[in-house]
């Protein structure tokens, strides 16, 4: 039976969140230094993508990175630099600190298309803009005592890629950007061997986190979040990305024994408030417009 599009990208937006949801501990429980990590993290990452496209393409694969022109190249720049920020914030700081400033995301993508594509922003846009970075300066705020503020500033950072990213992703919504996430990771590796990654030295328990990590989770979850674009609305894409912010702390809590600052906390629950509001205010508006005839969607 096939399945109704909405149906289609709820699916598989839950099902990356859940394969995502462990990505902070996974790098926390992996001892060797950051630029090693980055190197397998992503070069694993990338080898998977390449075998599953070229399951699903076949004789069309190198068409397929053809395909997704200059805009997939420059989301493929945003990747590595975001990739870069992403790992060395877990490093440096709490994973709560991080994820809870990544959560952010949607709403910097937002400031990010009224910028470049003139997009009008609603009111109730801007206010959570304004709440949420109020909650990211309490992170940094009960950073500074900790020595954290640098690792919360790097989140910060990875928060803005992956936000511009988001509005590179929507500006070429026709083609499919996977291959431009498997170029980005792949282009990670060179710069972490500059950097001074030591691929050959690794243990035996931090290659089997780093094949969990790169060759499964990662490169599954990253894939189907990139296609739940094309078959549901970005404000629900953001409601379902809230579940890492809970599942990925808690992980980390669980399993490493990490608590997070009263300050995290309270900025964590008024974030994710101020999200879990805009986003019911974004569909209940959608929802009041002309319904759209629900068109089947093309490869």
């Amino acid at each position: 039976m096939k399945l109704p599009n909405h149906i289609k990208g709820l699916l598989l937006t839950v099902i990356a969140v859940l394969i995502l949801s462990p990505d902070a501990t996974l790098v926390k429980l992996i001892r060797t230094d950051g630029w090693t990590l980055l190197f397998w993290r992503c070069l694993l990452t990338a080898i998977t993508q390449a075998v599953l496209l070229g399951i699903v393409y076949r004789g069309q694969f190198r068409q397929s990175f053809s395909n997704i022109g200059r805009a997939g190249l420059l989301s493929a720049l945003i990747i590595v630099v975001g990739s870069l920020l992403f790992v060395h914030s877990i490093l440096q700081t709490t994973a709560a600190n991080t994820l809870i400033i990544l959560a952010a995301t949607p709403l910097f993508s937002s400031l990010l298309s009224r910028l470049f594509l003139a997009e009008t922003l609603p009111r109730r846009t801007w206010i959570a803009i304004a709440v949420c970075f109020g909650g990211i300066l309490l992170i940094f705020s009960g950073s500074l005592a900790q020595g954290l503020l640098w690792g919360d500033l790097l989140a910060l950072g990875a928060t803005l890629m992956w936000a511009g990213n988001l509005v590179v992703l929507r500006h070429g919504k026709a083609v499919n950007m996977i291959p431009a996430n498997l170029l980005g990771n792949l282009l990670v590796a060179p710069v972490a061997l500059l950097a001074g990654a030591t691929p050959l030295a690794i243990s035996s328990a931090d290659l089997g986190y780093l094949v969990l990590l790169g060759g499964l989770l990662l490169p599954v979850s990253f894939s189907l979040i990139t296609l739940s674009p094309r078959y549901i609305p970005a404000p629900e894409i953001s409601l379902i990305l809230l579940i890492e912010t809970v599942l990925g702390p808690v992980w980390v809590w669980l399993i490493l024994g990490e608590i997070p600052v009263p300050a995290t906390i309270v900025a964590g629950l008024l974030i994710l408030a101020t999200l879990l509001l805009h986003t019911y205010l974004s569909l209940r508006a959608r929802s009041e417009r002309k319904p759209e005839i629900d068109t089947p969607r093309t490869e």
